[in-house]
């Protein structure tokens, strides 16, 4: 048994992912319990969720994070508008030197406010994301985070762009305006099937990279468990603003007090059966799972990406709000 533990944690908690699959075996929620209905009912089905996460997310975008999303992105970035007579009292270093030049006068560049942000959401749709013991799977609870941001970004009349990806781009959407684009963002991160089941955070990473030119805000929705993109995560962010949301289910982190139990990683389909009654093994599950939480908790602060940890078992909108709050500090400090 300790054999298979330690066979566990290489493969399941340190090398990719820990997505646990109990006695009853989690739906894929890219389905959403949906293979056995009609097309027409799946179509129905897919509209009814799609519109329970407009709903559900209204009032937080209304009441609690559209204005804390203008106050963070809006005003960070300054646009060139005009130039005009240097007057007494402005700043040397806008003076356009070349305009100055050609009409004999001193000119100065004015800059205002970006009238218009670009919002990317990457979103991590492997196989791990599959799975939850709470109330919601990973997966869904991506869709809502992204149904806020994309809400929040076109209440401040930004463009929002989406990409899903596995090991490889599964699909990407332009940035546009809306709430008839944002509806279908919601929809693809629920119900697209992906063609592969594991991770490669590098892959989304380099075609943003290459594919986005604009500086953007970036929300990176994984669970990431993966390893080896700190090179990928370092040159995106020097391009555009990164902020990783990592979504984790409790029982990645503990094992419960049941017994024997199977462990499936859900991207390999790799399994092994433990005794979880043993508190060894309870533990050195969970010292393991945290210490990998803490490990990526320093990466994005060595890197520069800010964190935001989002819980499977808890409100999101607590750990999004503590992100605003900071983000408003720093820009005022």
């Amino acid at each position: 048994m300790t054999v298979l533990i330690i066979s566990l944690i290489s493969f399941a908690v340190v090398a990719v992912a820990v997505a646990i699959f109990f006695f009853l075996k989690s739906p894929a929620p890219n389905a959403l319990g949906q293979e056995q209905l009609s097309p027409e009912a799946k179509t129905r089905e897919i509209l009814k969720k799609v519109k329970q996460i407009e709903v559900s997310t209204r009032s937080v975008v209304n009441e609690v994070f559209s204005g804390e999303y203008h106050s963070v992105f809006k005003g960070r970035g300054m646009e060139f508008a005009e130039v005009r007579e240097y007057q007494p009292g402005d700043d040397v270093r806008t003076i356009d030197w070349n305009v100055s030049a050609r009409s004999g006068h001193p000119f100065v560049k004015v800059f205002e406010e970006e009238r218009e942000l670009t919002v990317m959401l990457l979103v991590d749709v492997s196989s791990s994301g599959n799975f939850g013991t709470a109330e919601q799977f990973k997966r869904e609870i991506a869709a809502e985070l992204s149904a806020v941001l994309a809400f929040s970004a076109i209440k401040n009349n930004d463009k929002v762009g989406l990409m899903i990806f596995s090991d490889k781009i599964e699909k990407f959407i332009p940035p546009r305006k809306g709430k008839k684009h944002v509806l279908r963002v919601i929809r693809e991160i629920l119900f697209y099937k992906p063609q592969d089941s594991s991770t490669d955070l590098n892959v989304a990473l380099e075609y943003l990279s290459r594919i986005i030119k604009r500086k953007s805000t970036v929300f990176l929705i994984s669970d990431f468990l993966t390893e080896n993109f700190e090179k990928s995560l370092h040159v995106a962010n020097r391009k555009h603003d990164i902020i990783a949301i990592s979504i984790t289910d409790p029982r990645e982190v503990t094992l419960p007090n049941v017994g024997l139990i199977e462990l499936q990683d859900a991207e390999t389909g790799e399994s092994v059966t433990v005794d979880a009654g043993d508190a060894n093994i309870r533990n050195a599950f969970y010292q393991t799972a945290s210490h990998q939480r803490q490990e990526l908790t320093g990466l994005f602060r060595s890197i520069g990406v800010d964190h935001i940890d989002v819980l499977t078992d808890r409100s999101y909108i607590e750990p999004i709000t503590r992100f605003f709050k900071m983000r408003e500090r720093r820009l005022s400090a």
